[in-house]
């Protein structure tokens, strides 16, 4: 009976070929250094004997598995996984495996993810952090473990981090509502503990000001989650305001809540954008795809998770590495949520 291929050993393959152990270890991991003949005949035996390598032993023995792993804050949000798709890419030209992990949101999940990732030894990691300021992410590169922190941003220079300016975002946001003639706007999002939600608000906030318009008519409606379930409870409180008093015009902190609030408003019998104009954040697929077209502000979502698995590969891998902090600019994509 024929061995399995998982059994078949280093050993076994230097007795069919007829040389040394070093030989057959010389092939797979410096062919340079064998004539061409001896490797020739190493691989005919590897082929007959169905010889498997064992990349996890080798990667123990180097110190490092070849993988990468993305810790993401929220699977459910196609936000993070196409930011996923983005790292896997350039993980996968660089020759490495990637673990995707998601902490839904709390920080102990995320922890438990973080160990057995740096058990596992991983090349680097990549993470989209519950609390950017944390000290356990400290703990991570004291460790030795290349840490990248993704869609936010840390004091100070101690990692690589790749985000975006949500400020200026918001504020793109909000000029463009007031360009279609809206002088009262709600602003729906939350918690404002989360540093994109709170910079997004602040750009509203400064391009409201900018424009003259009284702080009140800048309506904060507050959800507790950024998902479609609380983007339809913020509508039903947007949309059981009085009509004189009702805003015109919704931003929204992402792109599910905006979908929640274009599904309530469609429920509420509200014209959109006439007599409701609804922008989001992020423009994920579905935005241009939702029943009525969703404005959005789009950010460069492979493109982030690319750039983040580029710097995290570096730090692994060049001794003469620096840290960087790079920053994308936002851009506004107009369809037909606002324009009437």
């Amino acid at each position: 009976m024929a061995r399995p291929p998982a059994s078949v050993s280093v050993k076994d393959v230097a007795a069919a070929a007829g040389v040394s152990l070093g030989t057959v270890s010389n092939v797979l991991n410096r062919p340079d250094r064998v004539t061409a003949s001896t490797r020739e005949r190493v691989e005919r035996a590897m082929a007959d004997l169905g010889f498997v390598r064992n990349e996890s032993a080798r990667s123990l023995r180097a110190g490092r598995t070849r993988a990468l792993a993305y810790v993401m804050l929220d699977a459910g949000n196609p936000f993070f996984t196409d930011v996923a798709q983005g790292i896997e890419q350039a993980a996968e030209d660089a020759g490495l495996s990637l673990f995707l992990c998601n902490s839904q949101g709390r920080a102990v999940r995320e922890a438990t993810h973080v160990d057995h990732l740096q058990a596992q030894r991983v090349q680097g990691i990549l993470m989209t952090p519950v609390d950017p300021e944390s000290a356990a992410l400290d703990a991570i590169a004291e460790r030795g473990t290349p840490l990248v922190i993704v869609d936010r941003i840390r004091k100070g220079e101690q990692f690589c981090s790749v985000a975006v300016d949500d400020i200026l975002g918001g504020r793109l946001a909000v000029e463009h509502l007031i360009d279609r003639g809206h002088q009262r706007v709600a602003f729906v999002g939350g918690p404002l503990s989360i540093g994109q939600v709170a910079d997004r608000y602040q750009g509203a906030q400064e391009a409201w000001a900018a424009a003259g318009f009284a702080p009140e008519d800048l309506t904060l409606i507050a959800v507790e989650s950024l998902t479609v379930a609380a983007g339809r409870s913020a509508g039903e409180r947007l949309t059981g305001i009085p009509s004189g008093r009702r805003p015109t015009a919704a931003f929204c902190a992402n792109d599910l809540v905006a979908l929640g609030i274009l599904q309530q408003a469609t429920t509420a019998g509200l014209r959109v954008p006439e007599q409701l104009a609804i922008v989001g954040y992020d423009d994920i697929e579905f935005a241009a795809a939702a029943a009525v077209p969703l404005t959005s502000v789009r950010q460069p979502r492979q493109e982030l998770g690319r750039v983040a698995s580029e710097l995290v590969i570096d730090e692994a891998t060049n001794i003469h590495h620096h840290h960087q902090q790079v920053v994308f600019t936002p851009e506004l994509v107009a369809r037909a949520s606002t324009l009437a």
